[in-house]
């Protein structure tokens, strides 16, 4: 028996089909495993996705169908319950992935034909979006459903629906690439070939990182949902890396080769299909958060341990649900389970104020000294410490479930957020009312924005934005400047990544091979040739 694809349904629930023409649902929580459906002997599945649970957030309708594909040519839609509501023929030879878009109002497959092919909901073709000698093995959507990346032989191509568009391509592998992934949060792509590297792009096809060569070709990787990990797998090999490529966790199941990964839609557990027939099932422990004399680990899903490494103090917090997300900064560890967010002091481990979560799964937290913000697939919601609800910024087209640490940004008294339908503009919100800033105005940058941080100390009225755009430039901006134009100064170039101190307006980045901090960013403002003089650089290698 050869496993094929599963995807989940629900956090502990997993659907996976192979060879023997069974479809089976793995229920975590019981450990308990049944059979779907028994396929008609002709069908023998290669891909299964299911329709998108959420749009925006909001809980969608038609839920419970999954697209499979087939070795015969034809895509089937069927229900929860396995039963076949349609099939399509739209191949000749295998359809070797079929994947919806994110709100599922189209579905795209690709066959060893070398076509690709997208099709409405209900399975009609509205066109033929490539044609290609050789097999499409992979393909994925692009965070906002308009374009599509796909494989053709040691190439990537990005080609958009819209016909006049650019396309972009390029040669990614020294094989053939079996295997992509574009996460929609980072916005950054995953590929893996017979080559046996992975590696990491951005969206405009620049290389962000290539592993060395292993010992077997990548079969199989995936984004987890939030893009800050990913998976890797091949003969034998489970990897699981970070969004910057390096590698934390090494595992060596004697499965075969992985030939298929999927995260649960929290991003807490991973499944994978595997060449011997068994379904692997992984949890992410072991994971780290640390502010000033306290060091906090994931020890398993329900516990963690905080570590005063002053007095080597061991407190071991419980909770009743799996933890999902966690941040430690301020004197305030914030954990979110499924249905909760806890709140702990660092003078009181023993009593955390906790409150109940409306919304589903919280995907970002971001703190400052007096505020936190939650981030779930809804919207943004900035509460105290206490667990008072502040404020909940919106603005039109704003999409919840793809902000991530470098398109948000918190502080006292502003909250920032890139807008994701034209990346050039950045919303400002008064942090405690929700409401625009200033008149209303975003600011617009003259190039697409890929990072923003606000500064977290001195006066509002000194409020500064830090940002990197596409070029890598690193820019200040006053926040509050009350109808007069933003201040925009250019402060460094070749800036991949950038944080403020939490206890004082000092800004540090990783620029070239440098470390560089800004101790006086804001001299800037006043002379530009003071600025050199407030610089400390450090040689990374």
């Amino acid at each position: 028996m050869l496993l094929q694809w599963h995807r989940w349904t629900t956090a502990d629930e997993l659907y996976s089909c192979s060879e023997d023409h069974q479809i089976l649902k793995w229920n975590l929580l019981t450990s308990e495993t049944s059979l779907v459906v028994k396929l008609p002997e002709e069908i023998y599945p290669i891909d299964l996705h299911w329709f998108p649970k959420t749009l925006g957030g909001k809980k969608q309708t038609q839920t419970e169908v999954f697209v499979l594909t087939s070795t015969d040519g034809k895509f089937h839609l069927a229900s929860k319950t396995g039963r076949i509501e349609k099939s399509v023929e739209a191949h000749k030879g295998a359809v070797l992935a079929g994947r919806w878009n994110y709100d599922g109002s189209a579905l795209i497959t690709a066959g060893e034909d070398g076509q690709i092919k997208i099709w409405s909901k209900s399975g009609m073709l509205r066109s033929t979006l490539a044609n290609q000698g050789s097999p499409v093995y992979s393909v994925a959507w692009g965070s906002d459903s308009d374009r599509i990346l796909y494989t053709s032989g040691r190439q990537l191509i990005i080609k958009p629906l819209q016909p006049s568009a650019k396309v972009i391509q390029w040669k990614a592998h020294d094989g053939v690439v079996l295997k992509v992934d574009w996460n929609s949060v980072s916005d950054l792509i995953l590929s893996g070939g017979e080559d046996c590297k992975y590696k990491v792009w951005d969206s405009f096809g620049r290389l962000l990182y290539s592993s060395s060569s292993h010992d077997y070709p990548v079969t199989s990787l995936a984004w987890a949902p939030d893009g800050e990990v990913f998976a890797v797998g091949s003969f034998n090999t489970l990897r699981l890396c970070d969004k910057t490529g390096w590698s934390y966790a090494l595992e060596k199941p004697n499965t075969g080769s992985v030939l298929s990964l999927a995260w649960s839609a929290d991003g807490t557990q991973l499944a994978g299909a595997c060449g011997n027939g068994h379904v692997l099932f992984a949890h992410v422990v072991e994971q780290h958060w640390e502010w000033k004399n306290f060091v906090i680990t994931l020890t398993k899903r329900r516990t963690m341990q905080v570590r005063n490494v002053m007095n080597d103090a061991v407190d071991v917090l419980e909770f009743r649900d799996r933890v999902i997300k966690a941040s430690l900064a301020y004197g305030h560890l914030v954990v979110t389970t499924s249905l909760q967010c806890y709140v702990y002091n660092s003078r009181n481990w023993n009593t955390p104020l906790i409150f109940d979560l409306k919304e589903g799964t919280v995907s970002l937290i971001l703190q400052a000294e007096k505020y936190l913000l939650l981030v779930d697939g809804a919207g943004l919601y900035t509460f105290s410490y206490e667990g008072q609800l502040i404020s909940s910024p919106k603005f039109p087209g704003m999409r919840a479930d793809i902000l991530n640490a470098q398109t948000v940004s918190l502080s006292n008294d502003t909250i920032a957020i890139r807008d994701k339908t034209d990346e050039k503009v950045i919303f400002l919100f008064d942090t405690l009312t929700g409401k625009a800033l200033g008149d209303g105005k975003p600011l617009t940058h003259k190039l697409e924005v890929v990072e923003i941080a606000l500064d977290q100390c001195g006066p509002s009225t000194e409020r500064k934005i830090a940002l990197i755009d596409k070029n890598r430039d690193l820019y200040l901006i006053s926040v509050r400047h009350l109808g007069r134009e933003p201040k925009i100064c250019k402060i460094g170039s070749m800036v991949h990544s950038m944080a403020w101190n939490d206890a004082a307006n000092i800004l540090c980045g990783i620029q070239d091979n440098h470390f560089t901090v800004w101790y006086y960013p804001s001299a800037v403002f006043i002379d530009k040739e003071l600025l050199p003089k407030t610089l400390y650089m450090k040689d990374g290698r």
